[in-house]
């Protein structure tokens, strides 16, 4: 892992949707969107900068969590201080999800018997992390702090752009801890109940893209892998099922498990987008031939092609694996206004993703399911999604239709989804 300053955003190389974030998100802007300004606005001053310890957005309830009894939980770790101007993966993301829950009355302050927001929590520590990681990377990382306090920001080579700043090390300490402490809460409340609530891990860095010996494409450790590991060895929770819906291959994350008979990773993503893995044929190898399903689809994919690769592809492949835990790399990157891909998934898409895996987890593995926020780089599609996946959590209508726009969706691509589906499902046997 070789480290050096980062120059300006537009001379990063090695990802051209990095490259075009400026100029496509104009067009997408004058496309009849816009971001709140509240999403800039003062209101991000809840989430504040590591100082040595977790982070995380308040919400305002002051009554102690009760996860058991609620619907949904969810942890935040924004990252406020793992910043670099202009680029897509910015602090402004999870303030924004964590305001539109605010004003859609989705926090503890309003539904305080549904929803719960975990307190502060105990970071992830380096042993947690090498279970997924090498140590070479794992330390290598925590050393090069001091450079990052010495040069503001510095430049990760070779892993499509990925940044790093003096507090990049501990805040991805916070995230990859609240997703732990999700699974703890969700495993814990299902051992009383027969419908837990349904957790969110609202975090920053992402993680899907990092690779066990370093980072890559904005994620710089491997949340929901660390998470998966730690639900074997703590909670004995022994067969995972993971679904990645990301715009973008979760190449971290399958590389983690790509010979692991015991964890199934099934990735939906843009057919030849970065990283330009995830192909059909890569199913897994030695004991894990067969526990990785890549389905790449067409760009322009939208509504119609996930809600029949949902049914035909998604739910078959759980109900034969029958896992004990669901967990989600849930990616809103794959809207038709995230400006990094060519999909154009609905806020309604995403709520019947949200729906569909909740009633799924139920059925399979005892309500036992946790999301972690991954892409999802256009602030208003992204929080709005974010918050009708939570509706979709608690069993109430979808607000869809009062933020898309029909008339700027075009015809889906259906007969290469359905050539691309038919042949997943013959290798695979479904």
């Amino acid at each position: 892992m070789e480290l050096r300053t980062a120059p300006r955003a537009s001379s990063l190389p090695g990802n051209a949707a990095f490259r075009g974030w400026n100029r496509v998100r104009s067009r997408r802007n004058r496309a009849g969107f816009r971001l709140d300004s509240e999403f800039g606005g003062a209101r991000r001053g809840r989430c504040s900068p590591v100082t040595g310890g977790p982070v995380r957005c308040s919400s305002g309830a002051e009554e102690p969590p009760r996860p058991a009894a609620a619907r949904v939980i969810y942890g935040v770790a924004p990252a406020m201080g793992h910043n670099q101007e202009s680029h897509p993966e910015s602090h402004f993301r999870v303030p924004a999800i964590v305001t539109a829950l605010e004003k859609m009355e989705l926090t503890p302050k309003v539904r305080s018997d549904d929803i719960v927001e975990l307190p502060t929590v105990k970071p992830a520590s380096v042993d947690d992390l090498l279970h997924v990681h090498t140590r070479a990377y794992v330390l290598g990382l925590e050393k090069a702090m001091d450079k990052a306090s010495d040069k503001g920001i510095i430049y990760i080579e070779g892993s499509g752009p990925t940044y790093a700043t003096a507090t990049t090390f501990k805040e991805s300490l916070v995230a990859a801890g609240v997703g732990m402490a999700l699974v703890d809460s969700v495993v814990d409340a299902s051992s009383i109940t027969q419908n837990p609530p349904t957790a969110f891990a609202l975090i920053r860095p992402p993680g899907h893209h990092a690779i066990p010996k370093g980072p890559m494409g904005f994620c710089v450790f491997g949340n929901i892998a660390i998470a998966a590991r730690y639900a074997q060895r703590v909670h004995g929770l022994k067969r995972i099922f993971i679904i990645d819906f990301d715009v973008h291959h979760g190449n971290g994350t399958s590389d983690a498990f790509y010979d692991d008979p015991d964890i199934f990773f099934l990735s939906t993503h843009q057919d030849g987008s970065y990283p330009g893995t995830g192909k059909i044929d890569e199913i897994g190898v030695a004991d894990g031939e067969g526990t990785t399903l890549n389905l790449p689809l067409p760009g322009g994919s939208g509504d119609i092609a996930m809600r029949t690769v949902f049914d035909e592809v998604i739910a078959p492949c759980a109900q034969r694996f029958n896992p004990d835990i669901i967990l989600v790399s849930a990616g809103y990157d794959a809207h038709v206004l995230d400006p990094l891909a060519s999909l154009q998934f609905t806020t309604g898409t995403y709520y019947a993703l949200a729906s569909n895996i909740k009633q799924l987890a139920k059925e399979l593995c005892g309500g036992r399911c946790v999301f972690f926020l991954e892409g999802g780089y256009n602030l208003h599609s992204l929080s709005y999604s974010v918050a009708d996946s939570f509706r979709a959590f608690l069993g109430e209508p979808s607000l869809a239709s009062k933020f898309d726009d029909p008339a700027i969706l075009y015809e889906e691509p259906l007969a290469k989804v359905k050539q691309a589906i038919q042949r997943v499902k013959q290798l695979h046997s479904l």
